[in-house]
């Protein structure tokens, strides 16, 4: 372990849990360590949807360790909630987390929306994701990128490749009133603002004050 670490794993690997939330998880190189800005939008999710019964159903894109979905089955246990993620060890470590948790969440493994029924378009109440955001020629600290699974970090040249095809795509399978909670990089305020334009949407601080959190709802006004 000492070796581990002096080679710069980080030390989350190393313990192999982690406390989200209202929940603790495993964690391993098979998914991204989960971070206080992570926890910062199961909150605003929390606070967005305010109650869910039996016919709600929540969407996580790009689960990794399943931290999100499972975060907020134990919230709202009546939702239906739905991971997804188009890497396969990572999906095997959320199903690993679902059992050590004591919740039951559905893992889908694809490309965001298109591992989803079609029958859920414009029936999902909440999406909420922790993206890649960050762009192939952005400099990234050896403990992260050396040890973090690279798919879950990089977006593409500008960063918010991901992000664009999520504000795109949500629109037409969140329903009037749903909610889209996503993690975003420092300085792409503005660039989300824009992209997800077609919803009312705010961006909020994580807890170092830097906007970090997106929040948007697909208002009536959207759908004339």
């Amino acid at each position: 372990l000492v070796a581990r670490r002096e080679g710069g794993e980080p030390l989350q690997y190393l313990e192999g849990i982690v406390d989200f939330g209202p929940i603790t998880l495993k964690i391993d190189r098979r998914a991204l360590i989960p971070r206080p800005e992570t926890e910062r939008v199961w909150e605003e999710a929390v606070v967005s949807l305010r109650s869910a019964g039996p016919g709600t159903v929540i969407v996580d894109l790009g689960t990794g360790s399943g931290c999100l979905a499972l975060a907020l089955k134990h919230s709202f246990p009546e939702a239906r909630v739905i991971g997804v993620d188009v890497s396969s060890e990572a999906l095997a470590l959320a199903a690993e987390n679902a059992e050590f948790t004591g919740l039951e969440v559905e893992w889908l493994q694809g490309d965001l929306f298109t591992a989803l029924p079609a029958n859920l378009q414009g029936r999902i109440d909440l999406i909420v994701s922790n993206p890649p955001y960050v762009a192939t020629g952005d400099h990234l600290p050896g403990e992260i990128v050396d040890h973090e699974p690279r798919l879950a970090l990089f977006a593409g040249p500008q960063g918010t490749e991901v992000l664009a095809r999520i504000a795109e795509e949500s629109f037409w399978w969140v329903g009037i009133g749903g909610w889209v909670v996503c993690e975003i990089g420092d300085g792409q305020r503005e660039e989300v603002d824009g992209l997800f334009s077609a919803f009312d949407r705010e961006v909020r601080m994580d807890l170092a004050g830097r906007d970090r959190i997106l929040v948007a709802r697909k208002g009536a006004s959207c759908c004339v």
